[in-house]
């Protein structure tokens, strides 16, 4: 594995940083690239102490940009989510179309937490990479772990409304379910144990995209045991890394 760390892909705010974790063997326009979003409730968090998912991920071919992005209190709505689509755009531009660090092939995006809300805004709102000339469906998949698919509740609570409100707006990944015709494969990842309302609202992301009858065949869920994201930093009894081995999988299957 090699690893680049500290790469700006933006000149707004020292947050704009991202970590290529590269495969020894890249295979030109073949190798997928995962470009990753931490969780930590856009408040905490960072692109660093990932090595259990990226060591495992790139041992099996498969490249890792893990990316931070402006956080709580200096952030504004949507800053984030911006900054999200700007380290998407950094990574095609310069990993998948023969950019400086070579010619990749398929782009996929995910996040954990935090990070699966902001894998879920860029999905299903296509502004945020359209500004960008991609289109959402045109990505190899999304990996959305343990996201909220209503607003956010630190959106909220920064807003000054109770957190706990289940409130669907446009900051809101479900609000935007149905306005695209075409979806690209996802996976969903929850926990049993999850964050109070968290399995929940997960289950309503699946009846509601089955209600728009968007195309099952790509759409994935997994519920693990145990708690909110709890699998994210967590080996196996084979000491290889539960959540990473559930991305290739992912991965595999939609080449």
């Amino acid at each position: 594995m090699r690893l680049i760390e500290n790469i700006k892909y933006g000149n707004d705010n020292p947050a704009q940083l991202i970590d290529l974790y590269l495969p020894d063997n890249v295979i030109d326009g073949e190798t997928p690239v995962f470009v990753y979003f931490h969780g930590g409730g856009i408040e905490n968090g960072s692109r660093k102490n990932m090595e259990v998912l990226c060591e495992y991920l790139t041992a099996h071919g498969i490249a890792v940009a893990s990316a931070d992005y402006i956080m709580y209190p200096e952030a504004k709505y949507p800053e984030f989510i911006e900054d999200s689509a700007l380290a998407v755009a950094w990574a095609k531009k310069n990993l998948c179309d023969g950019g400086e660090y070579g010619n990749f092939g398929k782009l996929y995006i995910g996040g954990s937490s935090a990070g699966g809300y902001l894998s879920m805004m860029l999905c299903f709102d296509g502004k945020y990479l359209g500004k960008y000339g991609i289109a959402p469906a045109s990505v190899g998949g999304y990996v959305h772990d343990a996201g909220q698919p209503t607003a956010h509740f630190n959106v909220l609570k920064y807003r000054g409304i109770d957190s706990r409100r289940i409130i669907v707006d446009e900051s809101a990944p479900l609000f935007h379910f149905g306005t695209a015709k075409e979806l690209a494969p996802m996976i969903f990842i929850a926990s049993d144990g999850d964050m109070e309302n968290r399995y929940e609202q997960t289950m309503l992301v699946m009846s509601t995209l089955k209600h728009f009858r968007y195309d099952e065949s790509k759409i994935r869920l997994k519920v693990m045991h145990g708690g909110h994201c709890h699998y994210v930093h967590q080996k196996d009894e084979n000491d290889e890394s539960v959540f990473g081995k559930i991305c290739e999988e992912f991965f595999n299957e939609f080449k």
